[in-house]
């Protein structure tokens, strides 16, 4: 790894962490070579940097040898929350590389937009959305005939929708505009990896690095088969079914016994509608909600609180799933079946993140086919 690497890298490297993984030994050689890469690795095993270090090693060789100006490097990412976390972990980097790099998506002040189009960014992290949109601009789109990499995180999350396939089709065009550039993806969780590879890479040659050191997972499942007479009775003055009471009292005794807590749920309006009951029935609870269509103050200012220890959980949809940095969570709480193996997996991870740690989740069943899905996905994940 050593004779791979720059000594600024190494330097930097070894001031964080003790040694490079055993993720990381297998990934950074085949990347520095140029090849396309997927790495497919279990949440916490450090795919980020596996893929960064050895791009940002790349941009210092490239920028020493040529006067290359413009954006070197797309980082694309499926959520603009993500893109925060992103960004603040890998301006320490950049920062002590004299390497440029700065956030584009649709939260990004107009300010900001102007002074990436006049003075571009070396590393850029956006969405597969915002990447369609910067075709558009006059003078940011003259930066992106510079794109030497593009890195391509949570790629399961892209794979099975349009977003996937917007991507897709965003990438030839940039190919067809800057010439072919290196393609690294990462994803956690994936079930055909040669078709994935072959969606991402087309008929391109690639590599895939599958690493996987067993993560562990202790799941409950919870029905509602204790009821008693006070859930039934609270039920009755709030005109709510006495299975929502005994699913909020089951919650908020999870809740108690922890520090901090994410609750998901399947849709924004779930998510809406557990927040205000939880209000309502537990006022003193600090609980506080995240999702997509909430403005980019009230996701920051959760997010925020939840990592300094301000509120005993998020009650958030599919926002909070991938690895945005909120800090140390003990439990996960999944609100009515998750539907698929890989997205309770995706879930339950972001509860004790590192790879050495058991995550912790609770999966709240209200009926009979609900408990049943739930228990197939459980012992799936075994």
């Amino acid at each position: 790894m050593c004779m791979l690497l720059r000594t600024e890298i190494l330097k930097l490297f070894y001031s964080k962490f003790r040694s490079f993984n055993e993720l990381q030994r297998l990934t950074i050689p085949e990347i520095v070579k140029g090849k396309n890469t997927l790495i497919v690795a279990p949440t916490g095993a450090g795919k980020t940097e596996s893929a960064v270090i050895p791009v940002l090693n790349r941009i210092l060789e490239i920028k020493e040898n040529t006067d290359s100006k413009g954006i070197l490097t797309l980082y694309i990412t499926p959520l603009r929350a993500l893109n925060r976390d992103l960004l603040s972990r890998l301006y320490w980097w950049c920062e002590n590389l004299n390497i440029s790099i700065a956030v584009r998506h649709g939260d990004t002040p107009k300010s900001e937009r102007i002074k990436q189009s006049k003075i571009p960014p070396e590393f850029l992290i956006t969405t597969p959305e915002t990447l369609q949109v910067l075709f558009m601009g006059k003078r940011i789109k003259e930066h992106l005939k510079a794109v030497r990499f593009v890195i391509i995180d949570e790629l399961h999350e892209l794979l099975d929708d349009k977003r996937g396939v917007q991507l897709s089709l965003g990438l030839e065009r940039l190919v067809n505009f800057a010439g072919e550039f290196q393609r690294i993806a990462l994803s956690a969780t994936i079930g055909d990896v040669d078709l994935a590879a072959k969606f991402i890479f087309g008929n391109r040659e690639y590599s895939v690095i599958k690493w996987y050191e067993k993560k562990k997972y202790k799941i409950e499942v919870i029905y509602p088969h204790d009821i008693n007479k006070d859930d039934e009775k609270l039920a009755k003055q709030l005109g709510w079914h006495p299975k929502i009471v005994w699913s909020l009292r089951k919650m908020k005794e999870i809740l108690n016994s922890v520090r901090s807590a994410i609750v998901f749920v399947n849709t924004r309006e779930m998510a809406e509608l557990l927040t205000s009951r939880f209000k309502k029935l537990y006022p003193d609870l600090p609980v506080e909600i995240h999702h997509s269509s909430l403005s980019r103050e009230v996701r920051e200012r959760n997010e925020k609180l939840l990592k300094e220890g301000k509120l005993k959980a998020i009650i958030a949809t599919s926002s909070l799933e991938l690895g945005i940095d909120i800090g140390h969570v003990d439990v996960v709480i999944q609100y009515t079946s998750p539907r698929q193996v890989s997205r309770l997996v995706q879930r339950v991870g972001r509860s004790k993140h590192r790879l050495e740690e058991t995550s912790e989740g609770y999966i709240i069943t209200l009926d009979p086919d609900d408990y049943a899905e739930s228990l197939g996905i459980k012992n799936k994940i075994g």
